[in-house]
Protein backbone atom coordinates (compact mmCIF):
# COMPACT_ATOMS: atom_id res chain seq x y z
CA UNK A 1 0.00 0.00 0.00
CA UNK A 2 1.70 3.18 -0.74
CA UNK A 3 1.87 5.21 2.61
CA UNK A 4 0.56 8.05 1.70
CA UNK A 5 -2.56 7.11 0.97
CA UNK A 6 -4.48 8.04 4.73
CA UNK A 7 -3.16 11.75 3.85
CA UNK A 8 -4.98 11.71 0.59
CA UNK A 9 -8.29 10.35 2.09
CA UNK A 10 -7.83 13.46 4.82
CA UNK A 11 -7.04 15.92 1.57
CA UNK A 12 -10.32 14.80 -0.06
CA UNK A 13 -12.11 15.19 3.10
CA UNK A 14 -11.21 18.63 3.46
CA UNK A 15 -11.88 19.07 -0.11
CA UNK A 16 -15.24 17.70 0.42
CA UNK A 17 -16.20 20.29 3.03
CA UNK A 18 -14.31 23.44 1.26
CA UNK A 19 -14.80 22.59 -2.27
CA UNK A 20 -14.11 26.24 -3.60
CA UNK A 21 -10.67 27.69 -5.48
CA UNK A 22 -9.90 30.31 -2.42
CA UNK A 23 -9.50 26.55 -0.04
CA UNK A 24 -7.72 24.70 -3.21
CA UNK A 25 -5.15 27.66 -3.75
CA UNK A 26 -4.70 27.96 0.14
CA UNK A 27 -3.28 24.20 0.51
CA UNK A 28 -2.35 23.75 -3.01
CA UNK A 29 1.36 22.08 -1.20
CA UNK A 30 -1.50 19.49 0.03
CA UNK A 31 -2.61 18.85 -2.94
CA UNK A 32 0.38 18.19 -4.59
CA UNK A 33 0.95 15.96 -1.90
CA UNK A 34 -2.40 14.09 -2.11
CA UNK A 35 -1.96 13.68 -6.11
CA UNK A 36 1.46 11.71 -5.61
CA UNK A 37 -0.02 9.61 -3.03
CA UNK A 38 -2.55 8.70 -6.02
CA UNK A 39 -0.24 9.03 -8.44
CA UNK A 40 1.80 6.15 -6.29
CA UNK A 41 -1.28 3.63 -6.17
CA UNK A 42 -1.75 4.22 -9.81
CA UNK A 43 1.44 3.28 -10.63
CA UNK A 44 1.16 -0.34 -8.36
CA UNK A 45 -2.37 -1.01 -10.11
CA UNK A 46 -1.35 -0.18 -13.53
CA UNK A 47 1.82 -2.10 -13.21
CA UNK A 48 -0.21 -5.15 -12.12
CA UNK A 49 -2.50 -4.91 -14.63
CA UNK A 50 0.01 -4.63 -17.29
CA UNK A 51 1.56 -8.12 -16.94
CA UNK A 52 -1.67 -9.39 -18.01
CA UNK A 53 -3.19 -7.10 -20.14
CA UNK A 54 -0.63 -6.77 -22.94
CA UNK A 55 -2.49 -3.43 -24.76
CA UNK A 56 -1.77 -1.44 -21.56
CA UNK A 57 1.80 -1.50 -22.09
CA UNK A 58 3.74 1.60 -22.03
CA UNK A 59 1.20 3.74 -20.52
CA UNK A 60 2.26 5.85 -17.76
CA UNK A 61 0.54 6.90 -14.38
CA UNK A 62 -0.18 10.26 -15.61
CA UNK A 63 -1.71 8.62 -19.40
CA UNK A 64 -4.21 7.62 -17.33
CA UNK A 65 -5.10 9.72 -14.37
CA UNK A 66 -8.01 12.37 -14.79
CA UNK A 67 -7.54 16.77 -13.50
CA UNK A 68 -9.42 16.86 -10.39
CA UNK A 69 -11.31 19.48 -11.97
CA UNK A 70 -14.79 19.19 -12.96
CA UNK A 71 -14.23 19.49 -16.93
CA UNK A 72 -16.84 16.65 -18.32
CA UNK A 73 -19.92 15.85 -19.66
CA UNK A 74 -21.13 13.69 -17.05
CA UNK A 75 -20.73 16.36 -13.66
CA UNK A 76 -23.91 18.19 -12.48
CA UNK A 77 -22.90 19.91 -9.18
CA UNK A 78 -22.12 23.38 -9.34
CA UNK A 79 -18.29 22.68 -7.46
CA UNK A 80 -15.26 23.35 -9.51
CA UNK A 81 -13.96 20.05 -8.08
CA UNK A 82 -14.51 16.51 -7.78
CA UNK A 83 -14.48 15.29 -4.55
CA UNK A 84 -12.52 12.09 -5.67
CA UNK A 85 -9.02 11.05 -7.68
CA UNK A 86 -9.93 8.78 -10.38
CA UNK A 87 -7.92 7.05 -13.01
CA UNK A 88 -9.09 5.09 -16.78
CA UNK A 89 -6.54 2.24 -17.69
CA UNK A 90 -7.31 1.81 -21.32
CA UNK A 91 -5.47 1.44 -24.34
CA UNK A 92 -5.16 4.36 -25.94
CA UNK A 93 -5.28 6.36 -22.02
CA UNK A 94 -8.28 7.50 -20.01
CA UNK A 95 -9.67 9.70 -22.76
CA UNK A 96 -9.88 6.20 -25.45
CA UNK A 97 -12.74 5.26 -27.20
CA UNK A 98 -12.03 1.38 -25.72
CA UNK A 99 -13.57 -0.31 -22.80
CA UNK A 100 -11.19 -0.60 -19.55
CA UNK A 101 -10.42 -0.17 -15.78
CA UNK A 102 -10.90 2.51 -13.57
CA UNK A 103 -9.76 3.47 -10.17
CA UNK A 104 -11.47 6.51 -8.16
CA UNK A 105 -10.27 7.48 -4.78
CA UNK A 106 -13.26 9.07 -2.40
CA UNK A 107 -13.97 9.07 1.43
CA UNK A 108 -16.70 8.24 2.86
CA UNK A 109 -17.16 4.54 1.44
CA UNK A 110 -17.11 6.19 -1.95
CA UNK A 111 -13.72 4.38 -3.73
CA UNK A 112 -14.20 2.58 -6.53
CA UNK A 113 -13.16 0.10 -8.84
CA UNK A 114 -14.55 -0.12 -12.47
CA UNK A 115 -14.35 -1.97 -15.57
CA UNK A 116 -16.18 -1.51 -19.52
CA UNK A 117 -17.70 1.81 -20.89
CA UNK A 118 -19.66 4.75 -19.12
CA UNK A 119 -21.84 6.32 -21.77
CA UNK A 120 -20.10 5.27 -25.16
CA UNK A 121 -20.67 7.86 -28.50
CA UNK A 122 -23.36 6.34 -30.50
CA UNK A 123 -21.21 4.71 -33.46
CA UNK A 124 -19.38 2.71 -30.17
CA UNK A 125 -22.97 1.85 -28.73
CA UNK A 126 -24.30 0.67 -31.67
CA UNK A 127 -21.33 -1.75 -32.14
CA UNK A 128 -21.75 -3.21 -28.62
CA UNK A 129 -25.56 -3.10 -29.16
CA UNK A 130 -24.56 -5.51 -32.47
CA UNK A 131 -22.08 -7.84 -30.80
CA UNK A 132 -24.52 -8.63 -27.88
CA UNK A 133 -26.97 -9.14 -30.41
CA UNK A 134 -24.56 -11.86 -32.93
CA UNK A 135 -23.18 -13.24 -29.57
CA UNK A 136 -25.68 -12.91 -26.68
CA UNK A 137 -24.69 -16.46 -25.45
CA UNK A 138 -21.06 -15.52 -24.55
CA UNK A 139 -22.16 -12.18 -22.81
CA UNK A 140 -24.58 -14.10 -21.06
CA UNK A 141 -21.85 -16.47 -19.92
CA UNK A 142 -19.54 -13.17 -18.81
CA UNK A 143 -21.89 -11.69 -16.67
CA UNK A 144 -22.76 -15.03 -14.82
CA UNK A 145 -19.85 -16.04 -14.14
CA UNK A 146 -18.75 -16.83 -10.33
CA UNK A 147 -15.90 -14.67 -10.73
CA UNK A 148 -17.50 -11.55 -11.86
CA UNK A 149 -20.26 -11.82 -9.71
CA UNK A 150 -18.15 -12.17 -6.98
CA UNK A 151 -16.51 -8.57 -7.22
CA UNK A 152 -19.27 -7.34 -9.19
CA UNK A 153 -22.13 -8.40 -7.27
CA UNK A 154 -24.51 -5.95 -8.85
CA UNK A 155 -23.99 -6.37 -12.46
CA UNK A 156 -23.96 -3.86 -14.89
CA UNK A 157 -25.11 -0.32 -13.88
CA UNK A 158 -26.01 2.67 -15.67
CA UNK A 159 -29.02 3.87 -17.50
CA UNK A 160 -31.71 2.31 -19.60
CA UNK A 161 -33.95 3.20 -22.53
CA UNK A 162 -37.58 2.52 -21.81
CA UNK A 163 -38.33 1.20 -25.50
CA UNK A 164 -36.15 -1.25 -27.67
CA UNK A 165 -33.19 0.70 -29.56
CA UNK A 166 -33.74 1.65 -32.72
CA UNK A 167 -33.14 -1.55 -35.05
CA UNK A 168 -34.42 -3.96 -32.82
CA UNK A 169 -37.65 -5.69 -32.02
CA UNK A 170 -39.28 -6.14 -28.52
CA UNK A 171 -39.08 -9.79 -28.86
CA UNK A 172 -35.15 -9.88 -29.19
CA UNK A 173 -34.36 -12.24 -26.96
CA UNK A 174 -31.41 -10.13 -25.70
CA UNK A 175 -33.61 -6.68 -25.51
CA UNK A 176 -33.13 -5.98 -21.81
CA UNK A 177 -29.49 -5.88 -22.49
CA UNK A 178 -29.56 -4.19 -25.44
CA UNK A 179 -31.92 -1.14 -23.65
CA UNK A 180 -28.35 -0.45 -21.77
CA UNK A 181 -26.70 2.50 -22.38
CA UNK A 182 -23.76 1.97 -20.25
CA UNK A 183 -21.70 -1.53 -20.19
CA UNK A 184 -20.23 -1.15 -16.46
CA UNK A 185 -19.52 -3.30 -13.79
CA UNK A 186 -17.96 -1.37 -10.61
CA UNK A 187 -17.59 -1.90 -6.39
CA UNK A 188 -17.31 0.23 -3.66
CA UNK A 189 -14.28 0.14 -0.94
CA UNK A 190 -14.75 1.64 2.80
CA UNK A 191 -12.06 3.91 3.80
CA UNK A 192 -10.40 1.23 6.12
CA UNK A 193 -10.93 -1.01 3.04
CA UNK A 194 -8.62 1.28 0.74
CA UNK A 195 -5.87 1.79 4.17
CA UNK A 196 -5.53 -2.10 4.06
CA UNK A 197 -1.95 -3.52 3.34
CA UNK A 198 -4.02 -6.14 0.41
CA UNK A 199 -5.79 -2.81 -1.42
CA UNK A 200 -3.89 -2.88 -4.47
CA UNK A 201 -4.49 -6.93 -4.38
CA UNK A 202 -8.13 -6.44 -3.91
CA UNK A 203 -8.21 -4.03 -7.25
CA UNK A 204 -6.48 -6.12 -9.10
CA UNK A 205 -8.44 -9.11 -8.55
CA UNK A 206 -11.32 -7.24 -9.73
CA UNK A 207 -9.96 -6.06 -12.77
CA UNK A 208 -8.81 -9.51 -13.24
CA UNK A 209 -12.74 -10.95 -12.71
CA UNK A 210 -13.47 -8.70 -15.16
CA UNK A 211 -11.49 -8.82 -17.98
CA UNK A 212 -12.98 -11.18 -20.01
CA UNK A 213 -16.37 -8.61 -20.07
CA UNK A 214 -13.65 -5.43 -21.02
CA UNK A 215 -12.06 -7.92 -23.75
CA UNK A 216 -15.65 -8.73 -25.13
CA UNK A 217 -16.98 -4.57 -25.26
CA UNK A 218 -13.46 -4.20 -26.96
CA UNK A 219 -14.26 -7.17 -29.67
CA UNK A 220 -16.78 -4.26 -30.95
CA UNK A 221 -14.84 -1.33 -30.07
CA UNK A 222 -11.72 -2.44 -31.56
CA UNK A 223 -13.32 -2.36 -35.22
CA UNK A 224 -13.91 1.21 -35.45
Amino acid sequence: MPTDLPFLLDFLRGLAANNNKGWMDANRVDYHRARAAFTGLVAQVLGGLQQVEPGLQGLKPADTMYRINKNDRFQQSDEPYKRRMGAGMSQGGRHSHRAGYFLAVEPGGETYVGAGKWRPEAPSLARIRQEIHYNGPAFHEILDSPELRHHFPEGMEGEKLQRPPKGYDKAEPDIELLKHRDFFVARTFTDQQVLRSDFVAQVLAAFQAAQPFVRFLNQALNEE
